[in-house]
């Protein structure tokens, strides 16, 4: 994802004889929960996908509902801590120094988003499953009234959250960011002017969805908070975090069967789950020979994430079908999330690597 758990360099005292103030050590923790978020969505897609081919209920292919629902449920921690890495990246590890620095951020994320907004508006066309013509679903992906591929949400819902945050963190450091602030009053007076002009002109004209819910934000706060805790805050001893996690997951399960499919991102349940990831991985220690891998593996996350829906769409349409047996199900669930983690992140590196990571993310 786009957020990056790298800090940035300390100002240098205004006094030359003054010694530096110490770097932040990299946080290659973070790496690891970025990383590992990464591949949680992909599972979580991926028993969606299964849960669909079902229709949503084990009548109609009780091997195919379970195997989705549960890598569904695992996948349900990654975008809480998303949300609470990039609190941590604004508020904590990199705040921006300046409104430059802002616009640049929002740049690295909106630049690829509208290229794979044109990619998956494209793609659609060449299947046959856009709802309407390319220039109206263009238009409205700009709004954010359309979304041409579902997890795209996130990013229309990430982009004011840091903004926002942004705003704080300039404005308490004594800056005037006149620019983001301009920004933040359009996102919240675009839906109500919007509304507006339908009633005044009769026509009809696109939501705009470029905003976020109040459990986003404060899963970015928190997320912040925690994640900012000094090494050892939780404990010395991680099992104890991982037996959370598990009983949270169980809860999930549990509830998504029972109750309501799709469980809230912000139930009290996936909050519980979320927690017990971060609290066991907070802190922990990545061995050195690991540490360049990980970091190109976090740093191609958010290629990845852009890119896994369309190889995942074409996994699942190959090899899912309703009818599948219990082993045949499991094997498979955990056979497309691994080969769509592996080609996403394979063909991120590689655009990375020809210099199109701005482009493409």
């Amino acid at each position: 994802m786009p957020s990056s758990a790298s800090p940035a360099p300390a100002d240098v005292s205004a006094d030359p004889l003054a010694p530096a103030p110490p770097r932040r050590e990299h946080r290659y923790d973070i790496d690891l929960i970025r990383l590992l978020c990464s591949v949680g969505v992909i599972l979580c897609h991926t028993g969606s996908a299964f849960v669909n081919t079902a229709n949503r209920t084990p009548a109609d292919g009780p091997a195919v509902y379970w195997a989705g629902l549960v890598a569904d449920s695992a996948g349900r921690f990654a975008v809480p801590l998303f949300f609470a890495i990039a609190g941590w990246v604004v508020l904590v590890g990199a705040p921006p120094k300046d409104g430059a620095r802002l616009r640049q951020r929002v740049v690295r994320i909106v630049v690829p988003l509208a290229v794979w907004t044109a990619v998956y508006l494209a793609w659609g066309r060449l299947r046959g499953t856009d709802d309407g013509p390319a220039g109206e679903l263009a238009l409205d992906a700009v709004f954010a009234s359309v979304r041409p591929a579902y997890h795209l949400w996130y990013l229309y819902a990430y982009v004011p959250v840091i903004l926002l945050l942004a705003f704080v963190v300039l404005v308490r450091a004594g800056r005037r960011p006149w620019g983001a602030g301009a920004v933040l009053l359009v996102l919240a007076a675009a839906p109500s002017l919007l509304g507006d002009l339908a009633d005044v002109t009769g026509r009809e004209l696109p939501r705009f969805g470029w905003t976020f819910g109040p459990y986003q934000l404060i899963y970015a706060v928190l997320g912040a908070l925690l994640l900012a805790a000094p090494a050892g805050t939780f404990g010395r001893r991680r099992p104890p975090w991982l037996l959370l996690a598990a009983a949270g997951l169980a809860a999930v399960v549990v509830h998504q069967h029972e109750v309501h499919y799709a469980i809230p991102y912000a139930h009290v349940l996936v909050a519980l789950f979320s927690f017990g990831v971060l609290a066991a991985l907070h802190g922990l220690r990545v061995p050195e020979r690991l540490r360049p891998a990980l970091t190109r593996l976090a740093d191609a996350s958010f290629g990845a994430y852009l890119v896994h829906v369309l190889v995942l769409g074409v996994l699942t349409d190959a090899f899912v079908s309703a009818d599948l047996g219990r082993a045949a199900a499991a094997a498979l669930v955990v056979g497309v999330a691994a080969a769509t983690t592996l080609l996403s992140f394979g063909a991120a590196l590689l655009w990375r690597r020809a210099g199109a990571g701005r482009v493409l993310g």
